[in-house]
């Protein structure tokens, strides 16, 4: 088969690699129909993550069909439409138990495309399958489906649930990518009083006012109209860097709450010498992906609309080109470009 091979710092190749094999009785062997590319995968490529091993294939979200299961397995079988979740849950451990997959102990955790080959390939081998993959509904598109494997579990999870977005909230979401679009349409689910999209690209900007922002604005005037007033209750601070960071800090109200999701490749400051009298609370996180039944619900009934976060469709076999064109976002447009084994038909 062939799959994107990280090779050291920018270098990946689109190259034959070996077929992957049942290694553990709870494994499935998924045949890739849809994969994503996401941030993190950019900061592999910059040599952010230097535990990523050259060899590897990249990848952590797929949608797929089961061809082979292990031994183990008791939910899958082959020929089931799957979502393969960006984490890998064993199941069974204590942090397994409490849903906090992400920092599973029992041999999970994010292990595709970091510390094993990932689902950016034609086929990829999924640990703790009956408990890091969910039935995909026939009714579910390719598209919305992907973005059930790590997306929108991220924007909610370690966005809009660890902020505690809730009825009446000022919420400023910081960075207008994929992750702070999906905040931007999930926190609308907590009716809060306005929604803030900050960004410095203007068809990101654009993008968030489509996509149910109040206001989608650069981050200068922003910054003025929360410090001249009470500031923000919530702020999702979805870029993951410093300066994005710094933003947070200064336009959330005291007593606010901010919910990093950006993932950081560079340290950020925490002036505490300014914040510690602000009664601040800042939550990190992981993705767990505990919540993907529940958002898979909100999308078969409609209360989710997500489709435009999907504007660049690619063949599997131009994975260079979707990475070229998904790096370069603000410029390009990109939010998420979805790799498919099958280019859909374009509409009439």
């Amino acid at each position: 088969m062939r799959g994107l091979v990280y090779h050291g710092p920018a270098q990946t190749s689109w190259d034959t690699v070996p077929d992957p094999v049942i290694e553990d009785d709870t494994d499935a062997i998924v045949r890739v129909d849809a994969t994503t590319v996401c941030g993190s995968d950019l900061h592999i490529r910059r040599g952010d993550l230097p535990d990523v091993k050259p060899g590897t294939v990249l990848g952590h979200e797929a949608v797929g069909e089961v061809v082979e299961v292990g031994r183990g397995v008791n939910t899958r079988r082959p020929g089931h439409q799957v979502i393969v979740s960006s984490v890998s849950a064993c199941g069974h451990c204590p942090l397994c138990r409490d849903a906090l997959y992400g920092q599973c102990r029992g041999g999970g955790g994010w292990l595709l495309g970091n510390m094993i080959n990932g689902t950016q390939a034609e086929f990829v081998r999924v640990p703790f399958a009956d408990h890091s993959t969910h039935r995909r509904p026939p009714y579910l598109s390719l598209d919305d489906a992907v973005l059930l494997a790590e997306l929108l579990p991220t924007a909610y999870e370690v966005g809009v649930r660890n902020g505690h977005v809730g009825p009446g909230d000022t919420v400023v979401v910081v960075g207008a990518g994929p992750v702070g679009l999906a905040a931007v349409v999930i926190s609308r689910l907590y009716s809060p009083r306005r929604i803030v999209a900050v960004d410095l690209s203007p068809s990101r900007l654009a993008a968030a006012a489509r996509m149910g922002a109040d206001s989608a604005e650069l981050p200068g005037a922003m910054v003025a109209d929360m410090s001249e007033g009470a500031g923000a209750d919530v702020v999702i601070e979805a870029a993951g860097d410093p300066e994005s960071f710094l933003l947070a800090t200064r336009v959330v109200r005291a007593g606010g709450r901010i919910a990093n999701v950006g993932m950081h490749g560079k340290p950020a400051t925490l002036h505490l010498e300014d914040l510690w009298r602000k009664n601040l609370t800042i939550s990190t996180g992981q993705v767990d992906t505990s919540s993907t039944p529940w958002l898979l619900d909100l999308l078969a009934y409609g209360r989710l609309t997500v489709f435009p976060l999907v504007t660049h469709r690619f063949a599997l076999e131009h994975m260079e080109d979707a990475y070229a064109v998904f790096a370069r976002g603000p410029e390009t447009g990109a939010l998420k470009v979805v790799l498919h084994r099958e280019l859909p038909e374009p509409p009439p």
